[in-house]
């Protein structure tokens, strides 16, 4: 495979192999002074022992390069261009398709820091076991140094970032999801710039004249978080988050540890901008576990009159109190990396438009017979032949999904149509709201607003899901997840938990965003749905909107303020304010037992667990009492 000319002149001996060898010096200066990333590049070389070492420029000429070899060796392959132009699919191995949380560790220094939502080992018995499973783990491969930064190269704080790489689908895909290459490397250097190490490697050395395979990996995966270090390790997996580790890795796990201990929040969060028909802006982050309609609610398409909605981000965002106590939000990342099924024309034409543009890098969809893609829920007609995900013959009688449930496609953020221009803000936006969200057949109204700003935390902190088919354990069984962070939090929980309420102590009260939960997934008594969803739920936003403006009409309730039946925009809708009323109805034998369930969750937060949160659960059980 071709790479850039940009290769690490290494100072002093070479590297030595077992066998007595030395590895091939890399011809070339290294384009960087910088002592501590020279210092680290040379240790990772020394470990891995890799063929040689490549720092990755970032440049169209490089991508080019570096697609066409994968396209060779048959990893990727090369999409119609008429439909798909510069994209590419790739299949990964069957056992290697998805995040792997149960090998994925947060390794304080104390155990305790880790907290009940985290897996932990000792950070030296950890190092010990890792250093062993990357000795000469990049042998007979090239070793890629992308020198990457998340969010804004001319943010105030920039936070970068090194990851060392053997896979070739990586740089790509970071090519993608992060600003990276020279740019990002010289800034580094002229701010001799703290940055977070991660190193990945596929786990699968070659031998001198062994064969390669299309998706190297390794059975054994490691995904490790050093908190205090500030470091990533990840072995085994070249998929997703696993092996883009300036994604849940650096932008969550490691920089909600960061904004601990700096004064600000890492959430999993999309960022939306409205503008009302008097063209009044404002701006709201949304949290929501997965298959909860995140990716559908960032693009919106508004089925109201007179309402544009606009995106900056899906999937996650960085939050800072600013100069005058308000709360601003970033998108740290440059591109979409959405899962695939369930995204489609009629569900969400605005990620279609995006992927449409091409430039992107799908994993594990089915290909279409004209050399395109297709996945569940991409379009109402089902294609009559397909090669499947792993490459068998597909028809729709099959009793099999073509593409896999956790296929995914990688899209570059600036082809949205509907991208806010405020993305390219390096201090963000002003949140007036934010809203969390899960997925209950019961119990949680469609929306509701909280009382207050630690109200809102204690929504955020029970939030929950019920467990679908897809997902592992008891279907219907409810899961909670504090603030749709519960595998991303790089902490304690009840630490993360306080974080939040005591962050917002010193900004100013009166711009705090107010916080509101929301649940799209309500059931009729007949098992239908209660709210339409997608395009509708800008609906919902609406309210949201006119509850900040003091305009739109509610009902107090134990749990906090729901619309009254005629406060939503129905115009256009097939439904009546009677039935708006059932989606918002708080029925005290549900919410006895819902009490019950999050008595049991806050247990498990031992002594963590804030007393204020202590406080608003005796607060909804004396409202409840008193109902």
């Amino acid at each position: 495979m071709g790479h850039t000319a940009r290769q690490l002149d290494e100072v002093g001996t070479p590297p030595i192999n077992p066998d007595g060898s030395s590895l091939p010096d890399a011809s070339g200066a290294a384009p960087t002074t910088h002592p501590a990333l020279l210092d680290w590049v040379r240790e990772v070389r020394e470990l891995t022992q890799p063929a040689d070492v490549v720092w990755v420029d970032g440049s169209e000429e490089e991508n080019r390069r570096l697609t066409d070899g994968l396209v060779d060796s048959g990893t990727f392959v090369r999409l119609n261009p008429e439909t798909f132009p510069n994209s590419f699919a790739a299949f990964s191995d069957p056992k290697d398709v998805a995040r792997v949380e149960e090998q994925t560790f947060i390794c304080s220094r104390d155990e305790r820091e880790a907290g009940f939502t985290n897996n932990w080992m000792d950070p030296d018995e950890m190092k010990a076991k890792l250093t062993g499973l990357f000795s000469g783990s990049m042998r007979g491969r090239t070793m890629y140094v992308i020198p990457f930064v998340m969010g804004h190269l001319d943010a105030e704080d920039p936070k970068f970032g090194v990851e060392i790489t053997d896979s070739a689908y990586v740089v790509t895909s970071m090519r993608i999801m992060a600003t990276i290459g020279t740019a990002v490397l010289d800034r580094m250097t002229e701010l001799d710039a703290p940055f977070v190490p991660a190193l990945h490697s596929l786990g699968a050395p070659l031998a001198e004249g062994e064969a390669d395979v299309p998706w190297p990996c390794n059975e054994e995966k490691w995904i490790v978080h050093f908190p205090e270090e500030r470091s990533i390790w990840s072995y085994g997996s070249g998929y997703g988050g696993n092996a883009l580790l300036g994604k849940k890795c650096y932008a969550l796990r490691i920089a909600s540890v960061m904004a601990r201990d700096e004064g600000w929040l890492a959430e999993h969060m999309l960022i939306l901008k409205l503008t009302s028909p008097q063209d009044k802006t404002y701006y709201l982050s949304a949290a929501f576990p997965s298959a909860c309609g995140k990716t559908n609610l960032a693009l919106l398409d508004p089925t109201i009159e007179g309402w544009k909605v606009e995106t900056l981000g899906d999937d996650i965002t960085w939050m800072r109190f600013g100069k005058e106590g308000e709360l601003r939000a970033v998108n740290p990342e440059a591109g979409l990396f959405g899962v695939a099924p369930g995204t489609g024309w009629g569900t969400n034409p605005n990620a279609m438009r995006a992927i449409a543009k091409g430039n992107s890098v799908f994993t594990n969809v089915a290909l279409t017979d004209d050399g395109g893609v297709w996945w569940e829920g991409m379009t109402d007609e089902v294609p009559a032949h397909l090669t499947d995900w792993q490459g068998r013959d597909w028809t729709p009688d099959m009793d099999h999904p073509a593409a896999h449930p956790n296929a995914r496609f990688c899209t570059p953020i600036d082809q949205i149509d509907m991208l806010a221009e405020e993305y390219n803000r390096p201090d963000g936006v002003e949140l007036s709201a934010i809203l969390f969200g899960g997925r209950r057949k019961t119990t949680v109204p469609l929306v509701t607003q909280s009382r207050n700003w630690a109200n809102g935390i204690f929504m955020g902190s029970t939030l929950s899901s019920e467990t679908t088919a897809a997902a592992a354990g008891q279907v219907g069984r409810v899961r909670r997840d504090p603030m749709a962070m519960l595998p991303f939090i790089g902490y304690d929980a009840g630490d993360y938990l306080r974080h939040w309420l005591t962050l917002s102590a010193g900004a100013d009260q009166a711009r705090l965003p107010k916080i509101f939960l929301v649940n799209w997934f309500r059931r009729t008594a007949s098992g239908g749905f209660a709210w339409p969803g997608f395009g509708d739920n800008s609906r919902v936003l609406k309210w949201v909107i006119e509850r900040l403006e003091g305009t739109a009409d509610a009902v107090e309730t134990p749990i906090g303020f729901v619309p009254t039946g005629d406060a939503l925009d129905l115009t256009g809708l097939d439904m009546t304010p009677a039935e708006v009323e059932a989606a918002v109805h708080v029925d005290a034998v549900e919410w006895a037992q819902e009490l019950e369930g999050i008595e049991q969750w806050y247990e498990r937060f031992g002594d963590s667990l804030p007393e204020e949160l202590k406080g608003q659960l005796e607060e909804l059980k004396q409202r409840f009492s008193v109902a």
